[in-house]
């Protein structure tokens, strides 16, 4: 089920909200537990009964798996459970990211004509999969209470993070689910929670999805792209992965705010960053701080010299290109953020310091740069659109890249007296739509920031309903969140 959808906005929530608090309301706080992970069941069997089974499955293994590491006291055998319970996790992981991708190059490599299966991916595998894996770890490390199975189920089903985190750990989020004080409805919370998510839905379905049409456009044939076609499809992708991830982090947040749920923070305004390495301390916040938990750290981190250092930063740097996707575009993605942060490393006190304006543009274009290897379907298509960047054969803009931009929206602005002809002009629009997602993504506060100062006041109500109208009327253009993939 799509949060950016009408049966998830106009019945699904609204049903969950009067459900979980209402059965709160008359003292049935087991029940309503039971409730809330129903419906979390319900959203996520919605995209396919199969991925149910899936997510079922895994949570009643781990959860087997950490009973019989608290009650085994040998550490030896323990353990041998934690070991086996995290190859049982990345095993399922692998089976339905990367058995294929696996096969394939092994036929390649070995001339081999081993047969691809079809295998569904489900969506959110890697989310849920990592949440358990933490789990497992900190139940063998003696950080976790012995919870019941009910609110182990409802942590890693929690529906607003489930398919696209954040990456929630157990000491966030059960101990808010048994916390009498968050069972009662709050208004105040309500309002900064439905804030925040209408905020987070005009970023996917008027901005994001907006851009998308331009990329959607550009990769279908790259081959037929100059330099200046091939620069506005690259920024578009820089824009819309930036407003979708955005977007579906407020809107998770926003969502668990309204049920007096705090999730953490996933994104804090990673176009502003001076650095690859404070893009990745903004950027998807949590996945950062579980590679760093879970794998830099035990790697041994910065401890042991600095040539073990920069190893194990390209290790991390790897793993998160891997979590991405099964593709060798992703493995370059993760490794040329890898290379890039040891540079940045080696470079530190060396170098003299950039001016600030500098140093942001650098870093700016340095991730416009790599997010052609995330979008790109293959190496080869990556190569293209980097050959059409470097020809510097710049040409007209394209119409077709042009009408991409003239959405429903635009169109009825352009029917305004004034506007309507400016709109007409293509440099004006173009300019409009790119300077302006640049301004969103790089000048103003963040709405994490906006939500913490927020105050029920009847002009942001007005906002709020407006902005909420546009996108329930644009749902018919609607796509999936790209970290849906993942």
């Amino acid at each position: 089920m799509l949060f950016n959808s009408y049966i998830f906005i106009l019945f699904f929530f609204p049903l969950c909200l009067i459900g979980y608090f209402g059965l709160n309301h008359c003292h049935r706080e087991g029940l309503s537990q039971v409730f809330l992970l129903l419906m979390n069941l319900w959203f996520y069997g919605y995209f396919h009964v199969g991925y149910l089974a899936i997510m079922v499955c895994s949570i009643l293994i781990n959860y087997l798996f950490t009973m019989a590491m608290g009650k085994t006291r040998a550490p030896g055998l323990r353990k041998a459970e934690l070991i086996l319970a995290v190859l049982l996790n990345l095993g399922i992981l692998f089976y339905y990211k990367y058995f294929n991708f696996f096969l394939s190059h092994v036929n390649g490599l070995f001339g081999t004509q081993l047969t691809l299966r079809t295998i569904v991916l489900p969506l959110g595998i890697s989310f849920f999969t990592f949440q358990q894996i933490s789990y497992v770890v900190d139940s063998y490390r003696g950080e976790v209470r012995r919870y019941p199975f009910l609110l182990y189920a409802s942590f890693v089903s929690y529906f607003p993070q489930l398919v696209a985190g954040p990456i929630v750990t157990h000491d966030e989020l059960i101990p808010q689910f048994l916390d009498p004080a968050r069972k009662r409805f709050d208004w105040e919370n309500f309002s900064r929670g439905l804030y925040l998510f209408v905020l987070g839905l005009s970023k996917k379905v008027l901005i994001a999805d907006t851009f998308g049409r331009a990329v959607s456009w550009g990769y279908r044939d790259i081959a037929a792209l100059d330099t200046t076609n091939a620069l506005l499809v690259t920024l578009a992708y820089t824009f819309q992965i930036y407003f979708d991830f955005s977007g579906y982090s407020d809107m998770a947040v926003g969502l668990g705010k309204m049920m007096n749920i705090d999730l953490p923070e996933n994104f804090r305004s990673p176009y502003k960053s001076h650095s690859i390495t404070e893009f990745w301390k903004r950027w998807h916040i949590t996945l950062t701080r579980f590679l760093t938990k879970y794998i830099y750290i035990p790697l041994g981190g910065s401890r042991r010299g600095t040539a073990r250092t920069y190893r194990n930063v390209l290790i991390v740097f790897l793993a998160s290109g891997i979590w991405h996707g099964a593709n060798d575009t992703f493995l370059l993605w993760g490794l040329a953020h890898g290379v890039m942060s040891v540079l940045e490393r080696m470079g530190k006190g060396r170098l003299p310091k950039l001016p600030k304006l500098l140093s942001w543009a650098l870093t700016f274009c340095l991730l416009n740069l790599s997010w052609v290897l995330f979008r790109a379907d293959s190496v080869a298509d990556a190569g293209a659109m980097y050959a059409a960047l470097f020809r510097f054969d710049f040409g007209p803009v394209q119409a077709e890249l042009v009408n991409a931009f003239l959405t429903p929206e635009i169109r009825l602005l352009g029917g305004l007296p004034l506007l309507g002809g400016l709109l007409s002009l293509p440099g004006v629009l173009l300019s409009l739509v790119y300077f302006g997602g640049l301004a969103l993504a790089a000048v103003p506060r963040n709405a994490w920031e906006h939500m913490q100062s927020f105050r029920p006041r009847w002009q942001n109500l007005a906002a709020t309903g407006l902005l909420l109208g546009l996108c329930v009327l644009s749902f018919s253009g609607v796509s999936t969140f790209l970290y849906f993939n993942f």
